[in-house]
């Protein structure tokens, strides 16, 4: 079920923003930084399953209100890359995203890595963590 967000009222009618909308923006802010491998829906018999551009929205969930939000993000990160930086990066760049297409006050963008994927000369590997590893805080940003 979609929530629709209402934005602004004017004299000829309502601007009302859907959920997902905001979902796909902030996923396809996250996948535009390099050393993202992609978004995970979560861990399935501990593989994490990445998300190419046809579903951008799983691996992330928003909180709306009536001017702010909050966005969760749930990525696979390249092997080799330094992933503090990288999620500095998602963070700084789904905020830009999300302010100036929707207008909201983006006040915090948090951000689990679920797994580190490399690619070798046979087969791309995705090594997920399972469960019960998984960081119980989330990193804030106000």
């Amino acid at each position: 079920m979609t929530t629709n967000t209402e934005f602004d009222s004017t004299d000829i009618g309502n601007i009302r923003i859907a959920n997902e909308v905001i979902e796909i923006i902030a996923g396809l802010a996250a996948t535009e930084v390099k050393g993202v491998a992609g978004m995970s829906g979560g861990v399935a018999g501990g593989i994490a399953e990445l998300l190419g551009r046809k579903n951008l929205s799983k691996g992330v969930k928003v909180e709306v209100g009536q001017r702010q939000c909050a966005v969760d993000l749930t990525i696979v990160a390249e092997y080799g890359v330094r992933i503090p930086e990288v999620c500095s990066e998602i963070q700084e760049n789904v905020k830009r995203a999300i302010e100036s297409m929707t207008g909201l006050e983006v006040v915090e963008v948090n951000i689990s890595v679920l797994g580190v994927t490399f690619k070798s000369a046979a087969a791309e590997e995705t090594i997920t963590v399972k469960e019960e590893e998984k960081p119980q805080a989330p990193n804030r940003v106000l």
